[in-house]
């Protein structure tokens, strides 16, 4: 690893120069033709553990079963809790491509009067792109789920996705639903979900700019926040005649109706210059409503909490900290969600939200928010479920449940998991509050690379927002990467030759100055090591990959072109002969050569020289299809050849002086190779995408002649698959990453 970089960066190897020179006069053919096999084959599927890492946006419990609640995610899906078990059932983990954009929950309903009963509204991004949302109802408790269509979009990943509930059911009468939405006004359903119609006199309020929110780029649409009914308006089977919806506004945001909702009216009396975002029912039938100056997640700089006696009318703030007498900037904070005890209106529970300093807490009172105490500075929390929450701070804290059957189970949500508290009447008698990372079976991360090497731990992973792991242990959550922290980690790769060499990229939410976003590893990833420097272009993060041997890494950074180092970083320079937006992967045998290809236009360029200079070998498959993305995948004991996943333009084979698409297979996004059947055979093929048409997860045995799917209509992780990566030592194992669904690893069965 100490060699100049002269020598290791101009050099071409013998060994290098005689296989370019054979790559050009070989054509090397495979015969047969590529088909999808009749049956699936038989596959065992696991969650590789990390435990949580996503926004938890909301908790619903069931006030008449005690045990029954469910969590739901801005991208991952909704959760059932099993209180034997202390784990959580996903619900969604049957959707596949064609919901892609529907598996985040914008909010979650349970009927009160029937707890088989669960209604979803699904639907990700309001953006263009975005998929209309819906309905999704169950009548078994999410085990299956019948779905009616929306004619507008959802945002369960928009600004305010932790308030609520958008979605209700009508205790008196479970037939009846509203569904407050954030462009499209307020919804009604009279025959419990199956169809929906507009409430045509809500006040336009909800429609206009007054309920947008300030976003990353410009502002998103907020809407109507929550809806609620008023138990005591109506009888068993006859619907509540009084309603109440909120709107995310600083204007007037509190709305009623007492006719059943053809007419509403402002509640008199209602705080205004703050947006309410939580309103939930004490056990006296006063209203409690938490405030922030913005929807969260990414801001909220005010808030306040006030109650609401519908008895007479009164409103009272019971606000629990007030903010700091001379902010500065960031110092101020809202409030996220507000609980109280289904048996006891004097206890209360409230979660301060974008508190930097000294950082969010929950606050309790025994009093009826005359007094409170905020409960962290004297609570212990056992990280033993995930050992990466120790340096994770509660943050993000939108919503906070009493558990209605247990005063002593306090849940909170955060950014990456859900807290539970064991003993909360302890802490009122002065006992320090015991939290547990209530994550079994919940994971809600975003990988963004994945590798299997040869040797040390079968996987190491980089994920969104929890930079990554080295997996000793697919079924335990790991510590994270030491030495160096990013953010995210972006992408990762490994020495073919010496596996244990590894360089990886990353992101920083906020960077500080001058931190450089990459690293290098000699232990197999367990402990990194800042490179020297970054290139001297480009935005830092973006692709990188490694030589065979370790000694020269390529670097693609965020618009910022390809660039050489064989020193760690002391010095770049540029790889000269490459298109910008050509994807680099080495050689896993040869450490002089290696790949590109080109999304844009179907080109493979080639390296014999360590990287130093690409130059096209043929023409190209071709432009088809406008989706740019690829992978290239080396033979990992053969070199000078590869397989290419190219989207559109589906499986490609490189072997020396031929790259040839491989029939039948269509849209490919992702490929992996694996263990072979046999000790120097052909590496397995794992491919998602389509073979015959047909959508799916494949595995071939025999470089792609025959295929076999491997999911199955009742396991399709969400609808997308990235990432998939073939163990090098197990036959059959393949990894691949989700889009909120976690890390998974199959075996056959």
């Amino acid at each position: 690893m100490n060699r100049m970089y002269r020598h290791r960066c101009r050099c071409l190897s013998h060994r290098a120069a005689a296989w370019l020179h054979a790559a050009a006069l070989l054509l090397a053919c495979l015969a047969g033709g590529v088909h999808a096999e009749a049956r699936d084959a038989p596959y065992a599927w696991r969650n590789v553990a990390v435990g949580g890492g996503g926004f938890v946006t909301g908790l619903v419990f069931h006030p008449d079963e005690p045990g029954l609640l469910y969590a739901r995610t801005d991208i991952g899906g909704a959760y059932r809790w099993q209180p034997g078990e202390d784990r959580w059932t996903p619900l969604l983990d049957w959707m596949g491509a064609e919901d892609r954009g529907r598996f985040g929950v914008e909010s979650l309903a349970l009927d009160p009067s029937d707890p088989e009963r669960v209604y979803l509204a699904v639907g990700t991004y309001l953006h263009a792109r975005g998929s209309d949302g819906a309905i999704l109802r169950s009548r078994d408790r999410g085990a299956t789920f019948e779905r009616t269509p929306l004619p507008f979009k959802l945002g369960a990943n928009a600004q305010g996705r932790g308030n609520g509930e958008r979605l209700a059911v009508d205790p008196n009468d479970g037939r009846v639903l509203l569904l407050g939405t954030r462009v499209h006004g307020l919804w009604r359903s009279d025959d419990a979900g199956a169809s929906w119609r507009e409430v045509p006199g809500f006040p336009a309020i909800a429609r206009s700019e007054a309920a947008q929110a300030r976003a990353w780029n410009g502002s998103e649409a907020v809407g109507i926040a929550f809806v609620a009914f008023e138990p005591g308006s109506g009888t068993a089977g006859t619907p509540s005649r009084t309603l109440y919806a909120g709107v995310s506004t600083r204007e007037t945001a509190l709305y009623r109706s007492e006719d059943g909702g053809a007419q509403w009216q402002a509640v008199p009396g209602q705080p205004v210059g703050l947006r309410p975002n939580h309103m939930v029912r004490d056990a006296r039938g006063r209203w409690l409503l938490s405030y922030g100056d913005e929807p969260g997640p990414n801001a909220m700089d005010d808030g306040a909490l006030w109650r609401y006696d519908p008895g007479d009318g009164s409103w009272t703030d019971i606000t629990p900290a007030p903010q700091p007498a001379h902010p500065g900037q960031g110092e101020g904070f809202g409030w996220g969600a507000v609980a109280a005890d289904a048996r006891d209106a004097d206890v209360l529970v409230a979660t301060t939200f974008n508190r930097f300093r000294p950082g969010d807490d929950v606050y309790r009172s025994t009093d009826g928010g005359r007094s409170w105490a905020a409960t962290f500075p004297r609570s212990a929390f056992d990280h033993a479920v995930a050992p990466w929450t120790a340096e994770a701070r509660p943050h993000w804290m939108g919503d906070v449940e009493i558990d209605p059957h247990d005063p002593d189970r306090i849940w909170f949500v955060t950014g990456y998991g859900v807290w539970a508290s064991r003993n909360a009447r302890a802490f009122d008698r002065g006992e320090t509050l015991r939290w547990t990372f209530e994550q079994g079976g919940f994971e809600e991360t975003v990988p963004l690379a994945l590798v299997s090497p040869p040797e040390g731990a079968h996987l190491v992973s980089g994920l969104g927002d929890i930079d990554g792991f080295v997996h000793d242990d697919l079924d335990v959550a790991q510590p994270r990467f030491s030495g160096v922290r990013f953010s995210n980690t972006e992408s990762l790769a490994y020495a073919g030759q010496a596996p244990r060499r590894m360089v990886r990229t990353g992101f920083f939410h906020d960077r500080p100055d001058g931190a450089v976003r990459g690293a290098w590893s000699e232990d197999g990833g367990r402990s990194w090591t800042v490179f020297a420097r970054e290139p001297p272009e480009g935005e830092g993060a973006g692709r990188i990959a490694l030589s065979a041997d370790g000694a020269r890494t390529i670097w693609q950074l965020r618009n910022g072109g390809h660039w050489l180092s064989a020193d760690h970083g002391a010095r770049w320079q540029r790889v000269r002969g490459l298109p910008a937006g050509a994807v680099v992967e080495a050689d896993r045998v040869e450490a002089a050569v290696w790949y590109a290809f080109d999304p844009a236009d179907g080109r493979l360029f080639v390296s014999g020289d360590g990287g130093v200079e690409f130059r096209a070998a043929g023409a190209g498959i071709g432009e088809i299809g406008a989706w740019h993305r690829a992978e290239i995948r080396p033979h990992p004991q053969q070199a000078g050849e590869a397989w290419i996943a190219a989207a559109w333009r589906g499986l490609l084979h490189w072997s020396p002086g031929r790259l040839r698409r491989l029939p039948g297979i269509d849209n490919v996004q992702s490929v992996g190779l694996g263990r072979p059947a046999r000790e120097g055979g052909v590496p397995v093929l794992f491919v998602f995408g389509e073979v015959g048409g047909r959508p799916g997860l494949y595995r071939s045995d025999d470089g792609g002649r025959r295929w076999r799917r491997i999911d199955h209509d009742a396991q399709r992780f969400g609808g997308v698959i990235r990432h998939v990566t073939g163990d090098p030592r197990l036959h059959g194992r393949v990894y691949f990453g989700t889009e909120g669904r976690g890390i998974w690893y199959g075996d056959p069965k």
